[in-house]
């Protein structure tokens, strides 16, 4: 408890805006990129690089937790989206944006369709 307590005062010190001395101009807190770019920037490079033998994991017999965890998060958006298409009082341009940010997140064309594969 201790420990998460000093993590979280850590964070939060690293995360405050930075004042200015009197007499000094402020200093802007450096601009993050956006979530989308990181996970675009991250997913380019996984494609990118090779797999080196000795790295290899054709042989677990269950999948990185990882991969485990994401596909959880993807079921729990699927069925959050099939609620959405099922619903006729969203609006049609709300239930398509929301199929294309998911579509991004997976790496393939998501529909309404699509969501019964998870």
């Amino acid at each position: 408890m201790l420990i998460c307590l000093a993590a979280w005062a850590g964070l939060a010190a690293a995360q405050a805006p930075v004042q200015a001395r009197p007499g000094e101009a402020p200093t802007p807190a450096p601009a993050q990129p956006p979530l989308q770019s990181i996970q675009d920037g991250a997913a380019d490079a996984a494609a990118a690089r090779e797999t080196p033998a000795w790295r290899s994991t054709a042989g677990y017999p269950f999948p990185a937790l990882a991969d485990t965890v994401a596909r959880m998060q993807h079921v729990a958006q699927a069925m959050q989206l099939r609620e959405y298409c099922a619903n006729q009082r969203l609006a049609d341009e709300f239930v398509r944006e929301r199929l294309q940010r998911f579509s991004r997140l997976t790496g393939r064309e998501e529909d309404c369709q699509t969501l019964l594969d998870y």
